[in-house]
């Protein structure tokens, strides 16, 4: 019970933080636990001031593209690990592993330097690209994982039957892997969804902007907008917890599901 409060506590209270006044949420003196008038204008200013709709629809390109791109490697790479046995292999697992050790800030500065050579600075395509480099290494040794739990034998019999390596793929091997196919999803989803630093160092336009790198904006130097900020919080979660209500069961089952290799 104590920890479900730490989860929920902070959520409920950017909540009826995003519905009380400016004036009592930044009053000191006395902490109110619920909004003592409600108040919708930080959700006007948040829409019609800071043009809110546009970061949710950069956000949702760049993650919705980057999470797909994501999955569909995944699924070949996965496949590539699981099925075959080739000649530094080994080393190429430990490699990905490898990446996962390394701070994603130190391959900031090196790719902002090689994405201005392309001239991809200032673009979505190079949030893309990023996201691409920092999830991908990590999904495709989840979903070797998956892979491998699926009995070889299903396979062969599509091969009697007379179906390709691709059609067997496809029409057998992937259905069955569904779950784990929706939980690499979400997580290259999510990485990119709630990603600042890279969209603060790429992107320098504010009509580029995705949702984290536009409600820091709303951190001034001498001001911060507490109430607009919370409710553009409370923006940002509700299309992940919208995804998570439709996909938690699949997301459960294909991490459970990849977490032990029979």
């Amino acid at each position: 019970l104590f920890f479900l409060l730490l989860v929920i506590f902070p959520i409920y209270w950017m909540v009826i933080s995003s519905l009380k006044t400016n004036a009592e949420i930044i009053n000191t003196q006395e902490v109110t636990y619920y909004p003592h008038t409600v108040t919708a204008e930080n959700y006007v200013q948040l829409f019609q001031l800071y043009d809110y709709r546009r970061l949710l629809t950069n956000s949702l390109i760049v993650s919705v593209s980057s999470g797909l791109a994501i999955t569909f490697l995944s699924i070949l790479g996965g496949y590539g690990l699981a099925r075959y046995t080739f000649r530094g292999k080994a080393t190429m697992l430990l490699f990905f592993l490898l990446t996962q050790m390394i701070p994603a800030i130190l391959v900031i500065i090196p790719l902002y330097v090689i994405f201005s050579k392309l001239g991809l600075i200032n673009t979505h395509l190079s949030l893309f690209f990023f996201y691409l480099i920092l999830n991908l290494p990590f999904c495709v040794i989840t979903m070797r994982s998956f892979f491998e739990r699926i009995p070889y034998t299903l396979e062969e019999a599509a091969y009697v039957d007379g179906c390709s390596k691709l059609t067997s793929l496809i029409r057998i091997v992937l259905p069955v892997m569904f779950p784990g196919i929706v939980a690499v999803f979400v997580f290259a989803f999510i990485g990119a969804w709630n990603e600042l630093i890279a969209g603060t160092i790429f992107l320098n336009t504010s009509n580029l902007w995705t949702v984290p790198v536009g409600l820091k904006s709303l951190i001034g130097k001498y001001d911060v907008k507490w109430g607009v900020l919370m409710a553009g919080g409370v923006g940002a979660l509700i299309p992940t917890a919208i995804m998570f209500a439709f996909m938690q069961k699949f997301v459960v089952e294909g991490l459970t599901s990849g977490a032990v290799k029979e």
